[in-house]
C-alpha cells in the first residue's frame, strides 16, 4: 500500500500527520522527497547555527558583516555575571584544580 500527500513544509519544519485507517498498525517507511529537483539558497538548510559556507571566502565576508552590526553586543558584558555550578570565583577554583596536578 502506498499513500501520497503533497504538503507544505512551515519555516520551523514541523508536521503533524494524522494516519488514514487504511495503514496497518506496525512499523512504516515515511520519505520525503522534495517537490522540486533544485533547492534555492533561501530553501536551503543550514546545519550551523552561523550558516554554512561553500569557501573560506564567503565565512570571512559574513563574519566581517555579523562584526560591522551595530546592534552586536561584546561577550565581555557577560563576564562575572554566571557563578558557575561550583560557585566562587572560576579562575580562583580554576587555578586550585590545577595546583593538585603538582
Amino acid at each position: 500500500m502506498s499513500v501520497t500527500q503533497t504538503v507544505e513544509i512551515p519555516a520551523n519544519r514541523r508536521l503533524t500527520i494524522d494516519v488514514p485507517y487504511e495503514v496497518p498498525v506496525g512499523k512504516v517507511i515515511l520519505t520525503f522527497t522534495p517537490d522540486s529537483a533544485q533547492k534555492s539558497k533561501e530553501q536551503r538548510y543550514d546545519p550551523l547555527p552561523g550558516g554554512s559556507y561553500n569557501t573560506i571566502e564567503e565565512a570571512m565576508q559574513a563574519a566581517a558583516g555579523k562584526a560591522a552590526d551595530p546592534n552586536r553586543k561584546p561577550i565581555s558584558r557577560l563576564f562575572g555575571k554566571h557563578k558557575g555550578i561550583f560557585g566562587g570565583d572560576g579562575v580562583a577554583y580554576q587555578r586550585a584544580i590545577r595546583d593538585e596536578w603538582d
